[in-house]
């Protein structure tokens, strides 16, 4: 067996994930169709094809313990001049997503790792384009509203075209999962 490129991500529902998808792609982002609408909870990640069972688990147990919250959308931001990215902001959920993305990279887990930059919930819709483009997607979405109940996360996988591909959903509050020693919760989302 090889290796396997991973992540784990909410995707941003429809209509909103394909709204925001065409968007990416009319901004001249030509990434925009191989990556379903998400906010990230573990970025690409490199792990041996062996060791996906035990991601899997992880995961399970992770979403077992989480509950539903409000997510919000709304306005723009960007990582500019730090990173060529604009996005959607998270304004209602970012404290839960921020939560659970400790809880997938957990230390004792199997996609222990650390991240480039700060983590900070969002949805991107440019990256790496021109600059006047990058200024047109942050002008014309400033505005841009959407909510949902964030009911779970998934697992995605990127294949060798480039293309993100979702392995598996993870509902919150599925199948009981006995709890760890050491776990504390705190709000509607575990800590460890």
């Amino acid at each position: 067996m090889g290796t396997v490129t991973i992540g784990v991500s909410i995707a941003v529902p429809e209509p909103h994930g394909s709204e925001l998808q065409q968007l990416r792609a009319g901004f001249g982002d030509a990434a925009a169709h191989g990556i379903p609408t998400h906010v990230t909870l573990l970025p690409p990640t490199e792990i041996d094809e062996a060791s996906l069972p035990a991601v899997e688990a992880h995961l399970a147990e992770v979403a077992a313990a989480g509950r539903a919250f409000p997510m919000r959308l709304s306005g723009t931001g960007t990582f500019r001049p730090l990173s060529p990215v604009v996005f959607v902001q998270v304004v209602a959920g970012a404290e839960a997503c921020t939560l659970l993305q400790q809880q997938v990279r957990d230390p004792d887990g199997p996609v222990d790792r650390e991240l480039q930059f700060p983590y900070h919930p969002h949805v991107t819709v440019a990256h790496g384009i021109d600059e006047a483009a990058m200024d047109r997607a942050f002008e014309e979405l400033a505005g841009y509203e959407a909510e949902w109940p964030c009911t779970g996360f998934a697992l995605y996988e990127q294949g060798a075209d480039g293309v993100w591909r979702k392995l598996r959903e993870f509902p919150f509050g599925g199948s009981v999962v006995p709890p760890q020693a050491g776990r504390v919760e705190r709000g509607s989302v575990p800590i460890r």
